[in-house]
């Protein structure tokens, strides 16, 4: 099914909330998360012509579009010498202070803080996913038609990502006693 530039606008609009947190997700910076949402809708609003309405409807070819902008980007980036500022340099001397910070481990914060880095540890492909089943909520194929991969890679990498997950989690679980071993 055709739409008309209106219909595609308000339906690609009504995903923005949705496209925000991925992009917050995936690149961690502010600014980085503005260009790659105002990218991605630029890059849907030229290619709007060859999107029809599926069983899915716009979520799924817009994410797609928008992980596909990421790992270009990404792959530029990482092959660009790496920068430090001036300040960043000065206050790396302090920045070891702020991890002896008293934290009560039996808090959210502690378990937040655990879940962060063990989800910024997982491989970016792993973690695309478990992001997009676990907070965007989204199908396995919906996964697939935003990764465009084939739904038994999506299961795999999900599959993959929660055994790390675990595997990272587990002694704050222990300590925390939430299991047992």
């Amino acid at each position: 099914m055709q739409l008309s530039r209106a219909q595609f606008e308000e339906l690609a609009l009504a995903e923005l909330d949705t496209l925000y947190r991925m992009a917050r997700r995936l690149t961690h910076d502010a600014n980085r998360t503005d260009d790659l949402v105002q990218e991605t809708y630029a890059r849907a609003l030229r290619s709007r012509d060859g999107f029809s309405l599926e069983n899915f409807g716009i979520k799924p070819w817009l994410l797609r579009i928008m992980y596909n902008l990421h790992v270009s980007r990404s792959d530029r980036e990482r092959r660009q010498p790496a920068a430090m500022a001036e300040e960043t340099l000065q206050s790396s001397a302090t920045y070891s202070e702020l991890d002896n910070l008293p934290i009560d481990p039996a808090g959210f914060q502690a378990m937040d803080e655990q879940l962060v880095k063990a989800l910024e540890q997982l491989p970016e492909d792993y973690r695309t996913v478990m992001l997009l089943w676990a907070v965007e909520e989204l199908s396995y194929k919906e996964i697939a038609i935003a990764l465009d991969v084939p739904i038994g890679t999506v299961m795999s990498r999900l599959h993959r990502a929660r055994q790390r997950l675990s595997k990272e989690l587990r002694p704050f679980a222990l300590k925390q006693g939430i299991i047992r071993e």
